[in-house]
């Protein structure tokens, strides 16, 4: 396995770099490495509770999930976590670091890493069933989503563990489980209500987005200290399902986020090389595609492709994390304060910069750029509400087709439709618009931060929104819902983000509404008390009671004006699931 190649025209050498960047030896086979390693934790494990004293699962294991859980998986994800969980934590402290540094100082383009920018090279070509990828959907790892989904009509259905899904212990496991059937067409539903769900012979291809490096999964402890939640759950996913995905002629493909650099996604190729030579898979059965939602990476897009190039399969402006993380990024600067969330559209000054970057990185290095979401749900009570929508998203996916994407997303299957019709007038019958290199495009690192808004304001309306939706999803969330259809839109963890986080840069910057009004702490504490009492009178307080909205509104009111910024909310909200 050291012969193989670990980057398009990269000799054994670089598999030696790459180990050595790992803190291993390159002699003898790393897969003889994770074997006996692997050996040695199955020697210490238990058949009780608790494996051992150096791994822990406090999650109940009982039913399907002991067929996951099996003493090898444990085995490989405790081996990924010690290898690189010490990587891991340093990577995080980088990002605090940077963020301080970006108290004064802007991004800018690496200096050092000009030469990868300057050269010639391109990402490995795409596997055949992710050549076409017009359409994707995208959700959480519950059941019945995943059978709607696979059944959708989109090319790809990625099943999300992250932002749309909250992690109980429940969810993530039981994903797991899901995923496992999914992988091998059995899965199937049948509900008390006497629906049944089954799979069609044309499923979508499977894509799966862990959670980000900076999650834990606190249900497993390795060597007292909680697993990193994106290897659990991409561990998992790989020791069972790799090898399946590859006698059907397919991979193990995946989505990777909120990454911040170019190290961070070395860390993870670094993974996937170490897990590919442990599970004995052909080299690059692993693809990543990597959501490009922070500011940081949007610095190092064609950094992040380069060290991703044998396992890449493109990347993703994924919106709403981006909005969020140029406000998190820039909190404490006055001249960054950006108006009502709904008045930052794909087409303002930073919006249009970073995602046509995006496109000419990709294009230019061979690699599938994918577009954002459209999280608009159906309104089956209000036709011309649904009507107006769908234009609003025909309208969007056409700019997107037209400006190069390969590509987008949606959140419901009603949706795939619409996007398909947008992408198929410019694609046709060709698989993706890759050829097409954007040349007129200019990196531009000024652009990347241009945040002026013509007649931008900041309105009451607006503040009550925040207020009203993050209250809503993070009582959604608490109760195990990671996605929420609220005013007619799919929110998930990122949208919620937005919310309280802009309510925090607008408190912090006493910032003025368009009524002369400034917005203050005291302010914002009225606003939600009037929106809790409006949701009383809208569901009853027995509902609101029993829906965790009173806890829920307590953490948005932590999160959305304390005096210190939570750097994400779903860290304080995962000690209350």
């Amino acid at each position: 396995m050291l012969g193989r190649r670990s980057g398009v025209g990269a000799p054994d050498r670089v598999c030696k770099t790459r180990a050595a960047r790992c803190g291993r030896a390159v002699t003898p086979p790393r897969r003889t490495h994770a074997a006996r390693r692997r050996t040695d934790i199955l020697q210490a494990l238990s058949n009780g509770r608790h494996v051992s004293d150096s791994v822990a699962i406090t999650g109940d294991q009982s039913g399907r999930r002991a067929e996951i859980l099996t003493p090898e998986a444990v085995a490989f994800m405790a081996d990924l976590e010690r290898r690189f969980g010490p990587r891991r934590l340093h990577l995080l402290e980088r990002r605090a670091e940077r963020r301080r540094r970006h108290e004064s100082e802007a991004p800018r383009f690496l200096a050092e890493t000009r030469g990868i920018r300057e050269s010639s090279w391109t990402v490995r070509p795409p596997p055949t069933d992710l050549l076409d990828r017009r359409v994707e959907i995208t959700g959480p790892v519950d059941r019945k989503m995943i059978i709607n989904a696979l059944n959708s009509g989109a090319r790809v259905f990625m099943a999300d563990f992250e932002d749309s899904t909250s992690p109980t212990w429940d969810n993530v496991i039981d994903g797991q489980v899901n995923l496992f059937d999914a992988v091998r067409r059995t899965i199937w539903l049948d509900t008390d209500d006497g629906k049944s769900y089954r799979l069609g012979n044309r499923p979508a291809v499977l894509m799966v987005r862990p959670r980000g490096l900076h999650l834990v999964e606190r249900h497993v402890l390795v060597d007292g200290a909680p697993i990193s939640a994106g290897f659990f759950d991409l561990a998992l996913y790989l020791f069972h399902n790799a090898a399946e995905l590859v006698s059907r002629g397919s991979g193990l493909y995946c989505y990777l986020p909120k990454l911040e650099s170019h190290l961070e996604a070395r860390l993870w190729n670094d993974l996937f090389l170490y897990a590919e030579d442990a599970l004995t898979l052909p080299g690059g059965t692993i693809r990543a595609t990597v959501l490009i939602e922070t500011i940081p990476a949007a610095f190092e897009m064609e950094e992040i492709l380069h060290e991703l190039r044998d396992h890449s399969a493109g990347l993703n402006a994924g919106r709403w994390d981006y909005i969020f993380s140029l406000i998190k990024t820039f909190r404490d600067r006055a001249d960054m304060v950006l108006p009502d969330r709904r008045q930052i559209t794909m087409s303002v000054p930073f919006m249009r910069a970073y995602t046509e970057q995006l496109v000419r990185i990709c294009h230019r290095r061979g690699a599938h750029a994918i577009g954002g979401m459209a999280a608009f749900v159906p309104n089956r009570r209000d036709p011309e509400v649904t009507e107006r929508a769908l234009a609003e998203v025909a309208a969007d996916k056409r700019r997107e087709a037209g400006d190069g994407f390969d590509g987008t997303w949606v959140a419901h299957p009603d949706l795939v439709a619409t996007a398909m019709a947008e992408f198929d007038a410019v694609l046709g019958d060709r698989p993706h618009q890759v050829d097409r290199l954007r040349e007129d495009v200019v990196p531009d690192e000024a652009a990347l931060l241009d945040v002026r808004i013509p007649g931008g304001a900041i309105t009451e309306a607006g503040l009550r929104l925040n207020v009203s939706v993050g209250v809503q999803y993070l009582a959604s969330w608490l109760r195990g819902t990671g996605a929420a259809a609220i005013n007619d839109l799919m929110e998930d963890a990122a949208t919620a983000e937005i919310s309280r986080s802009q309510i925090w840069q607008w408190v912090h910057h006493r910032a003025g509404m368009d009524d002369g009004t400034r917005i203050t702490a005291e302010l914002a504490e009225r606003v939600l008390a009037e929106e809790m009492d409006r949701l009383r009178s809208q569901h009853g307080s027995e509902l609101i009671d029993r829906g965790r909205f009173n806890e829920a509104a307590e953490l948005f009111a932590r999160v959305a004006w304390a005096d210190k910024f939570s750097e994400f909310l779903t860290i304080p909200a995962y000690e209350l699931i």
